[in-house]
């Protein structure tokens, strides 16, 4: 009996002895994982500890306008609000003690049920704000349900009292005329991406966001010794554009006739200042209404192709409009003449490929001037070879083609220029009257107006001024557009005598149908043949006419290009240049009545 205790008590004591040693070892386990977390975590605990015991409310900045060159409103940001919920707050008002697992949960489902059907979202959107968490996996305290809420759906909100859910101040983009300029202005998401004006000028129209940083208790009111701290959001900058609304005008009209006149598949419309690279007027149709880019039943691929930017975003082969860089080239390195003598008789063999003119039966025998005027094939390979590859190259690398022009818009293209080394004599003979080169309209536009100017290149720009508002809603000056990038490419003579050579085209050639009274255009027609997954498409053509008046001194350039007209009537001397002469007469007698324009 006595060894049967004393075998008990031993037993005790090796339990006792175990608890202990247990005891301790669980201890020096939360010893240690505390010296972890105070040691190399103190800045992780703290964060999550300050986001239990402090709401952090962000204030939007109202996102500046974009005006015209007049300070008319071309995109604004009305007054909307956005909903936002305060989880701790939420979790206190719909978690009763009283109330079991399943009866909290379809607390949390009755709401996101009223809440989804007021802000037209999906259940499964509110739920997952409800249950949003922390990057650590911890549960959040603050979550964003929906931005851009019209005050009628505020106001439902507002009157649902479920106290957690914040309603607040917010901006929504408004463009007042919807698909006006719609590729120029651009689009924006919430995380700074999209096309046009409103990306690239993100920064300046996005200002600086406020907030309100302030302690609470347990039931997420403020404790009252603490003071908030308050940060004033900073309403963005507006920019100005070059553009004039007007003369956008003109352009979207006589776009959109060209295109339904001609059963084309786009319509591409610039309008310039070539004095200083300022773009008036860019219009590319089919468009899209800015207030609604997201057309409904479209791909990712679709709209982008709809947002797309041709004027920038697009090259193609410019036909007879690149004989004017060809024929400055010539006169620049001094391999043509204004006398120089061509024979055409509608083709020329070319290292035994046959090459043709526009004109089958042939021009005959004509001089420089001539082939421009005729805008004759077989005159300008004539031409090419005399120039050369490598000038001729040189000359074109040297006006800017092959390489993005600065252009302060997203998305540009660089074109296709091929080297020396990859150009055969048949390339440099196609080359010389515009085929086997792709360019985009505002890098041809560039150059051309180097032509306009007297020689200098200079970067095409939308940005004319950064402003802001004063106290008395006056529009303020904040900078510029300073980078015009201004080089000398052409002798000013031989631009000069080359604008004479294009009012030839325009008075007595093949662009007559732009021809208006007194106002002395010059230009150039140019119908190419599309080149599609690097082949020509079988009856598919770009026509395109680029001009500037007067010729004398060029106040204003422009270039029209229609993309696959009805080929039973493609030419662009039938196409495009009734769209330039309809264009200059409205652009000329706006500009009559109003001479302040292009200052």
């Amino acid at each position: 009996m006595a060894a049967k205790k004393f075998s008990i008590k031993i037993s005790r004591k090796k339990r006792l002895k175990f608890t202990y040693f247990f005891l301790v070892f669980i201890f020096l386990l939360l010893f240690i994982r505390l010296f972890y977390l105070m040691v190399f975590t103190p800045e992780k605990i703290m964060q999550v500890a300050a986001n239990q015991w402090t709401s952090d409310i962000v204030l939007e900045a109202k996102r500046g306008n974009i005006l015209d060159r007049n300070g008319h409103e071309l995109a604004i940001s009305a007054d909307v609000y956005r909903v936002d919920l305060d989880l701790l707050a939420l979790k206190q008002t719909l978690k009763k003690p009283e109330m079991s697992e399943e009866e909290v949960q379809k607390a949390y489902d009755d709401l996101a049920e009223k809440l989804a059907s007021i802000l037209n979202i999906s259940k499964e959107e509110v739920l997952k704000a409800f249950n949003k968490t922390l990057d650590n996996g911890l549960p959040a305290s603050w979550a964003p349900l929906k931005r851009k809420v019209e005050k009628a759906q505020a106001d439902k909100i507002k009157a649902l009292k479920v106290f957690g859910i914040l309603v607040s101040s917010d901006t929504k983009r408004y463009y007042p005329r919807g698909n006006f300029l719609s590729h120029v202005i651009g689009i924006i998401n919430e995380n700074g991406q999209g096309t046009g004006v409103e990306q690239t000028y993100n920064k300046e129209l996005s200002g600086e966001p406020g907030r309100i940083i302030y302690e609470r208790d347990s039931k997420s009111n403020q404790l009252f010794f603490e003071n908030s701290r308050y940060t004033k959001p900073v309403d963005g900058k507006s920019v100005m554009l070059t553009i004039d609304e007007v003369i956008q005008d003109y352009a979207e009209k006589a776009a959109s006739k060209a295109m339904t006149q001609n059963k084309a598949l786009g319509v591409s419309i610039m309008v310039m200042n070539p004095k200083n690279g300022e773009i008036l007027a860019m219009v590319n149709k089919p468009d899209f209404n800015l207030n609604n880019p997201y057309a409904n039943g479209k791909t990712s691929e679709e709209l982008q192709n709809i947002w797309r930017n041709n004027s920038v975003e697009y090259s193609f082969e410019p036909g007879s409009i690149f004989k004017a860089v060809t024929a400055a080239a010539a006169l620049e390195y001094g391999t043509s003449k204004e006398n120089d003598e061509f024979i055409c008789n509608g083709s020329t063999n070319v290292a035994g490929h046959e090459l043709f003119c526009a004109k089958k039966t042939g021009h005959g025998k004509q001089n420089f001037i001539d082939i421009i005027k005729n805008s004759c094939n077989v005159g300008f390979i004539e031409v090419g070879k005399k120039l050369g590859k490598e000038n001729l190259y040189n000359f074109t690398r040297k006006l800017g083609f092959g390489e993005k022009t600065g252009i302060d818009l997203p998305g540009e293209s660089s074109g296709i220029v091929k080297t020396p080394n990859d150009i055969n004599d048949v390339e440099l003979a196609t080359i010389s009257y515009g085929q086997g080169i792709a360019v985009t309209q505002v890098q041809y536009m560039a150059a051309f107006n180097a032509i306009a100017n007297g020689g200098t290149l200079i970067t095409p720009h939308v940005m004319k001024n950064i402003v802001s508002y004063d106290e008395n809603d006056n529009i303020v000056l904040e900078k510029g557009f300073n980078n015009f990038n201004k080089r000398e490419v052409l002798d000013s003579k031989i631009a000069t005598n080359l604008r004479r050579y294009l009012e030839k085209v325009v008075s007595e050639g093949g662009g007559s149908n732009a021809f208006v009274e007194d106002l002395n255009i010059a230009g150039k027609t140019g119908t190419a043949q599309k080149v599609q997954n690097g082949k020509y498409k079988n009856k598919a053509y770009i026509s395109s006419f680029v001009g500037m008046a007067p010729f004398e001194d060029p106040k204003i350039t422009l270039i029209v290009t229609v993309d696959e007209p009805n080929p039973s009537n493609y030419y662009a001397a039938q196409v495009a240049a009734p769209v330039a002469k309809e264009l200059f007469t409205n652009i000329f007698n706006y500009i009559t009545i109003n001479p302040k324009v292009l200052d």
